[in-house]
């Protein structure tokens, strides 16, 4: 009887599976890149995840702008060679003599590139200087950035983009203002008043050394929200304009001016909020932290395997280049972005990646000088995928249908219908102009396929023909 039933189910499957393989092999799937995507400007490779071999290719060895796509290289690299416990450090010191509750003689703060460094943290700094008996500083505040060296913003950064979190200058000293870690920003609150009046204004951690002017109006519960939020280009300057309806709040994210100064100023601010008291003469400044110099106090980060999650699911721009920055100092004895570029690129050779195809700007993709090929990116996820720490960067990628912003992250909004729902994990990019989309896709036969599907040049948003190219792969291989 077994026997019978085994030979009776293998007889079903014979029956059914040629044409399940016929339909995966007569799917005509360059007539749908055709047909929702065109010839020219895009770029599409499609591989079997375990042995690597290209199932598909168009324009696959075309060097294109790859946005945020590029995160995947950045992410697996630092992990790779900071290590998944790598904790950025921040160190306080005190110079000088404690007389009584006085300390005679200046704190210094040095910056690790942390890109968690919040109030808090301030806060509990300000408690050990007084656990220390100190209750005022005839001293200054100095700040040792000196870890990074180089432009503080990327280039190829625009100036119409300086404003906005992620476009954020990058120091080694540094604050966040909430656990999205958009290191260089605070948080600008607007709070609507009464009809025809001003709403009210505060700031995350504090207004940190930045100018806020509010011209902005409160209106009828009715009209529409038209607040703009705005750092004026070069400048401390933060403009708000527009309305808010009535009874209705708005938040944004704005860049600092200088990351290094204001997060000084926002640690005096806290400072002084828990007792502590300068004098009226005490400067704020940058100043390497001399030998003498006495450490009181290291804070650590949340070590590298954590912080991939915030980095890759929110697509953080200003931790990507904080880690380039990290892996140029750590590596090659200089924190800059030439020398975590070439750590990058000796990673990707390392791993079997050809990276005369890669043309690295930043680590993040902001950049429009950034040219990576499709193939080459669907290659590096194959590689990943052999990586010891992939579940790291596996749970770290956005995944289609979630609607959390902490699991979907930039693909909350995508692949929502139930059948194509926890199907597809994948990398976002966009910039001007560029569309793009890298990572993992589970077809319906069981099959998991490694991809990458890249736009450029264009003047229409692609993402509902990028996802649809997806959803043929799931429905069809």
């Amino acid at each position: 009887m077994k026997t019978k039933l085994i030979l009776s189910m293998i007889t079903v499957w014979l029956f059914f599976a040629p044409a399940q393989l016929a339909n995966a092999a007569e799917f005509d799937i360059d007539g749908v890149v055709q047909r929702l995507l065109g010839n020219t400007d895009i770029s599409v490779s499609l591989r079997e995840v375990d042995s690597g071999e290209l199932l598909y290719v168009k324009n696959g060895d075309v060097g294109m702008k790859p946005a945020s796509t590029l995160k995947l290289l950045t992410a697996s690299g630092a992990l790779e060679l900071l290590g998944p416990d790598y904790r950025f450090q921040t160190k306080l010191f005190i110079d000088g003599e404690i007389e009584g509750k006085v300390l005679n003689g200046d704190v210094y703060i040095k910056g690790g590139g942390d890109p968690t460094l919040q109030k808090k943290d301030f806060k509990f700094m300000a408690s050990l200087l007084k656990h220390y008996g100190i209750q005022q500083i005839n001293g200054n505040l100095y700040g040792d950035d000196t870890l990074f060296s180089g432009e503080q913003l990327t280039p190829g950064i625009s100036k119409e983009d300086e404003s906005f979190y992620f476009a954020a200058r990058t120091s080694a000293l540094t604050m966040s203002p909430d656990n999205d870690y958009d290191a260089g920003t605070i948080i600008i609150n607007v709070n609507a008043g009464n009809v025809g009046g001003t709403p009210t204004v505060n700031a995350e951690p504090s207004t940190s050394g930045m100018v806020v002017k509010n011209y902005a109006a409160t209106v009828d519960k009715n009209q529409k929200n038209t607040i703009e939020i705005l750092r004026h280009y070069g400048t401390n300057q933060i403009t708000i304009t527009g309305n808010i309806p009535y009874g209705t709040s708005f938040k944004d994210w704005v860049t600092l001016n200088d990351p290094t100064k204001n997060t000084l100023l926002a640690i005096k601010e806290t400072f002084e909020a828990g007792g502590l008291v300068f004098s009226n003469q005490a400067k704020i400044e940058s100043k390497i932290v001399p030998k003498k110099a006495v450490s009181i106090y290291t804070k650590h980060s949340l070590p590298l395997k954590s912080l991939t999650y915030q980095f890759l699911k929110l697509s953080n721009n200003s931790m990507a280049d904080i880690l380039v920055k990290t892996l140029g100092r750590e590596l090659n004895g200089k924190g800059d972005l030439a020398e975590g570029l070439a750590a990058l690129k000796e990673y990707g050779i390392s791993i079997g990646l050809n990276m005369e195809n890669w043309n690295l700007e930043d680590g993040s993709g902001m950049s429009h000088a950034n040219r990576v090929t499709a193939n080459e990116l669907s290659l590096i996820l194959t590689k990943i995928n052999e990586h010891p720490d992939y579940k790291i960067l596996q749970t770290s990628l956005p995944m289609g249908g979630q609607t959390d912003r902490l699991i979907g992250g930039s693909l909350k909004n995508r692949f929502n219908d139930v059948k194509y729902q926890n199907r597809v994990i994948a990398k976002t990019g966009h910039i001007s102009g560029v569309y793009t989309l890298a990572g993992y896709v589970t077809a319906y036969s069981g099959r998991k396929y490694a991809f990458a599907i890249m736009t450029q040049n264009q003047t229409s948003i692609r993402l509902k023909q990028i996802d649809e190219v997806v959803k043929n792969v799931i429905l069809h291989y």
